[in-house]
């Protein structure tokens, strides 16, 4: 089968080889999945030029690729939740990615079954974004009647927390380009300010969580807005020590990671506020209450490229140097 891999770590070179490789064979607790589509992220990028070493140092070379769709083959004998021909979704666990690539083997506990409304392109712009939400939301001990902002909320993070964070009954505020305003507001946003004409720190204070998916100096002004004891979960600034901890990092390296994230604990400590870093996971189960969630409410995410699987290195560098309306995806219909 083909497949796409990385076989060197380069800061410089995002592009993959594309080889021929043997179909996976499953163990008795996975799944054989045709993929269908799979969705292009920056952490694939992010892979490429070493990045993520320090959190999943992958022996290269090795099939890339986080976000699958496709239908299952084949299952592993302990399997009960998937029959072949079912429609799956997921992000890959981390020690075993490979969604670039025409079959993949992986662990049930991994996927949810794709919502019917959903095409196979659409579809995989979900897991990885939606499962960091319901992550983070976890981390934050997020509870029902308290408030939320969700920095930068027109972006496609902010068009699936939205509709995640208020079906979770919180109430929701968010920031970002006035012209995006009526779309964010439909998706169930209780506050809509314009990052063009109003400052959000003057305008909200004593809110109980924060999603920061801007960082930079964004990270501390959402920190002056939080009240005493709440919850701020970063997507963009550094890991830190409990981070590291929670993934189960060696010593050595939750040692580096609580040095990286000083920085940031410190500025938390000042505000009286928790700050997390997140770096996420497979999880069928939260996975699974998401499409639900999404079934309900039909909710679509924004497209914005499909490419043919053989061209995954032009995807690959849309991500890195192309403005973004939404996701790109790699589709794997002949045509």
């Amino acid at each position: 089968m083909k497949a796409a891999q990385h076989t060197t770590y380069n800061k410089n070179n995002i592009a993959l080889t594309m080889v021929d490789i043997a179909k996976p064979t499953i163990a008795q607790h996975q799944v054989l999945i045709k993929v269908k589509a799979a969705g292009v992220n920056p952490l694939d990028n992010m892979i490429s030029r070493g990045e993520v070493k320090m959190i999943v140092p992958y022996k290269l070379p090795q099939t890339a690729g986080n976000e699958v769709v496709g239908v299952v083959e084949q299952v592993g004998s302990n399997v009960k939740q998937f029959a072949v021909g079912d429609r799956v979704f997921g992000r890959l666990p981390l020690d075993h990615i490979g969604a670039f690539a025409e079959y993949v083997a992986v662990d049930a506990k991994a996927l949810a079954k794709v919502p019917e409304y959903l095409t196979d392109v659409e579809a995989a712009a979900v897991p990885l974004t939606a499962l960091t939400i319901m992550q983070a939301l976890d981390l934050m001990q997020a509870q029902a009647g308290k408030t939320i902002f969700i920095s930068g909320g027109t972006g496609g993070v902010g068009g699936m927390a939205i509709p995640i964070a208020k079906a979770k009954g919180l109430t929701v505020m968010t920031n970002g380009d006035g012209a995006n305003a009526e779309r964010v507001l439909a998706l169930g946003a209780d506050r809509f300010i314009d990052y063009k004409t109003e400052d959000y720190t003057k305008l909200i204070k004593d809110v109980d969580y924060v999603l920061d998916t801007l960082g930079g100096a964004e990270t501390e002004k959402q920190m002056s807005i939080m009240k005493k004891g709440g919850h701020l979960v970063s997507l963009r600034a550094m890991p830190n020590g409990a981070f590291a901890k929670r993934m189960k990092l060696p010593i050595a390296k939750q040692l580096l990671f609580e040095a990286a994230g000083h920085k940031f604990d410190k500025m938390a400590t000042k505000y009286g506020v928790h700050y997390h870093f997140i770096f996420v996971e497979s999880n069928g189960q939260q996975l699974q209450e998401v499409a639900d969630i999404f079934t309900k409410l039909e909710i679509k995410p924004s497209i914005d490229t499909v490419y043919p699987f053989e061209e995954v290195n032009a995807a690959l560098d849309k991500v890195a140097n192309g403005r973004s309306r939404g996701k790109t995806v790699l589709s794997f219909d002949k045509h």
